[in-house]
């Protein structure tokens, strides 16, 4: 990874990210296939089917990111990263009730452990490109639509990237925790 030096909102953003993504890979790493396809039920998803998630929703943040840049700078010269900006727009409150993901960021189940994880690693290095796109441009014009949320700005997206990993750290622990998961 290259050094380059990130203003400090990016640099907290990627701090977050980083420190979300290390906690889930602590805890899907080490698991034998058997437990990584394990479900505690047919409704959830096992821990290999929420690693597959969180790399296929942040490839698609990956891809967001490319897409609203390139559009801004065919449109004109995206405005450089503000000076002055401190902090990042937090995210609009979700509606209640329980969130289904999108069909389009729906894992597949029983995918080699070791290949999810590989895949996994790989992509997050692939958005340290994209966050270090993000420390060149003003992000806050850079919107599109959340399914749940409503707009969002270019640093929001990332910044669901992280909480989105929060969400699903947990969901892997209930996993593990369940019982009947298997001890190997």
């Amino acid at each position: 990874m290259s050094a380059m030096s990130l203003p400090k909102p990016v640099e907290a953003l990627w701090t977050e990210l980083q420190s979300a993504r290390a906690e889930v890979l602590t805890e899907a790493e080490g698991l034998s296939q058997r437990q990584a396809d394990w479900k505690p039920s047919e409704k959830e998803w096992s821990v290999g089917e929420v690693v597959h998630h969180l790399t296929i929703a942040e490839i698609a943040t990956g891809k967001l990111t490319t897409k609203l840049t390139r559009e801004a700078e065919a449109a004109r010269a995206p405005t450089p990263f503000p000076v002055d900006l401190a902090a990042f727009r937090s995210l609009p409150p979700a509606p209640p009730g329980p969130a289904e993901a999108p069909p389009v960021v729906w894992p597949e189940h029983g995918k080699p452990i070791g290949e999810l994880i590989s895949t996994m690693k790989a992509t997050r290095e692939r958005s340290r490109q994209s966050i270090e796109k993000l420390a060149t441009l003003d992000p806050r014009p850079l919107m599109f639509k959340h399914f749940r949320l409503g707009d969002l700005d270019l640093a929001q997206w990332w910044i669901l990237q992280a909480q989105h990993d929060g969400v699903h750290l947990a969901q892997i622990r209930e996993v593990k925790r369940a019982p009947g998961f298997p001890r190997g």
